[in-house]
Formats: structure tokens, sequence, C-alpha cells
């Protein structure tokens, strides 16, 4: 008797040794257990970075909806809350060319109709005095992901931009994937979701990575399911170490008369990376200015 109980209580404890919480792909419960790159480094890497949907140039928008106008907030909120990389979303060259123009940002991103100049890009900006840009690449998210192309019910083309950044002080590697899903076919953003995860782990392995994007699609809905259950990423949002800030939600549509709470606009991270703080940055709202029909995702981060 006494035996089967030593049994049943080296079970319990090596459960509670090895994070038994079912949680796995929502909360991590694995951090005394890091074995990736970038584990036991006491020199780690901290950086602001997020996602910025930047509403494209279009003829609806008129007056201080227009790009002419806009552009002005943009700058001033990237500037001010000094992102070092951001993942940017829908921006036409000539947006991302003002944004980036008598800057510290560079940035790498194409046109989703053709891979060059035409189209909306998912445009990954950066400081270039902190980063080099060691490789990069746009894939789209179609069942023909290496060509300009639709994929599955989406009858918009859609791309995920990738960047292998190295960071000049600490050498360190990591990896940036920043996507735009489809905004109504159910079955691409699925789809989209498994692509990309595939994708990562054949282009990045086993380094550190950030996705940003516009996934067109709520923290509980089937597609980011299948991004958490991967075991890959993590909701910035869920593992932060503080109290997240600023609203629920991220597209309001240029409605400044209430806060949105649909979260459309996300950052996720692979294993070996902290999450020191997340906001969701209401600027427009605070000020009266709108930048954008989208509110901008903030992190800080530790590699």
């Amino acid at each position: 008797m006494i035996y089967i109980k030593n049994i049943i209580t080296f079970c319990f404890l090596a459960c509670l040794a090895l994070g038994c919480t079912g949680k796995e792909g929502l909360t991590r419960d694995f951090e005394d257990d890091l074995t990736g790159p970038g584990a036991g480094k006491t020199d780690k890497l901290s950086l602001v970075a997020g996602s910025y949907n930047l509403r494209l140039i279009t003829a609806n928008d008129q007056g201080i909806l227009s790009w002419d106008n806009r552009k002005q907030w943009v700058k001033k909120i990237i500037q001010d809350h000094d992102f070092d990389i951001l993942g940017t979303q829908e921006g036409v060259l000539a947006q991302i060319n003002d944004i980036t123009a008598h800057s510290s940002y560079a940035y790498v991103g194409v046109g989703r109709d053709n891979g060059t100049t035409q189209g909306e890009t998912c445009a990954i900006l950066y400081k270039q005095e902190k980063y080099t840009v060691e490789s990069s690449g746009t894939f789209w998210l179609s069942q023909t992901p290496d060509v300009p192309s639709y994929g599955w019910d989406a009858n918009i083309r859609r791309i995920c931009t990738w960047v292998k950044f190295k960071d000049k002080a600490t050498g360190t590697l990591f990896f940036v994937f920043n996507a735009h899903y489809d905004h109504q076919g159910a079955v691409a953003k699925l789809e989209s979701s498994k692509l990309i995860i595939a994708q990562i782990k054949l282009i990045a392995g086993n380094l550190p990575v950030v996705m940003t994007g516009d996934l067109n699609a709520l923290p509980n809905s089937e597609p980011i399911a299948a991004l958490l259950q991967s075991n890959l990423l993590w909701d910035a949002k869920v593992i932060s170490k503080t109290a997240a800030q600023g609203p629920e939600g991220t597209s309001y549509g240029y409605d400044l008369s209430k806060e949105p709470t649909g979260r459309i606009d996300h950052v996720l991270v692979s294993k070996t990376i902290d999450v020191q703080a997340f906001k969701i940055i209401d600027d427009d709202f605070k000020t009266g200015n709108i930048a954008s029909d989208h509110l901008p995702v903030y992190v800080q981060l530790e590699l």
C-alpha cells in the first residue's frame, strides 16, 4: 500500500514539474525548460515591435480621412512610440515611402498583385541603425505560395512578408513574419494559418519568431486557434508579464464615438521570446487626429 502511494506521489510531482496544465498554446508554463536559441542568455535583446494596418490610399477617403492628411499622424504615432520593428498592412509603396522618408526607418516589402510594385504590401519597417537584413521574402496565402495568386475562397490576393534580422549590437538572429489575412473567406483564413505555421518551420527553423498581422480574426476564432495550438506561437497579450493596456479592440472604422472591442490585429511570439508589455495604442481617440481605421498593437519583447 505504501509502495502504491509512493508511485502516485511521484507521478503527481512529475506532472507538476513537466507543466501538465493543458494550456499549451494559450499560456506558457515551461519557462524553466527553454532549450531553443536564447535559452539561458543573460544579455537578452530588448526591442519594441508592433502591428499596424495603415489603411490604403482610396478615393473613398476624403478630407481629414485622406492619406495626405493622415500620414502626418501615422508618422507621429510610429515616432512617439519608438517602434524598433513594425509590421504594416494595406499600405501601398507610396505610403511606405512617405512614412520612411527622412526617418531612421528602412523597410522590406513588395506589392501583392505582382510581387514587386503593384498593390498593397505587408511591409516590415525597421530601424536600420540597429538591424541588418540577413534575408527576406514574400509568399502568397494560397495553394501556390511562390507566385502571385488567390487562395481558397478569397477574392483578393493576400500575402505574408518575412525578414531574418540580425541585431548589430548583440548579433542576435530572429525572424519577423507579417501577414494580412482575407477579410471574408473562412477557408482562406484557416488555411492561411496552417500555411504560415508550415512556412515558419521551413524558413525560420529554431530561431526566435515574431508574427504580426491584421488577421481579420478574433482571438477565440478558428484561424487564431490554429496558430496557437501549433505550440509554435503564443498570443503576446495573453503571455504579457504586465497587464495589457488600451482598449480591447483594434479596428474602429474611423468612428471615434466608441472604443473598439474586436481585436483582429495581432502580435504572436515563439517560445523563447518574453513579452514584457502589451498595449493597443489609442492615440486617435486621445487626440482626435485620425491616423488609420485601425489602432496599432505595441509590444515590448526580450529575446
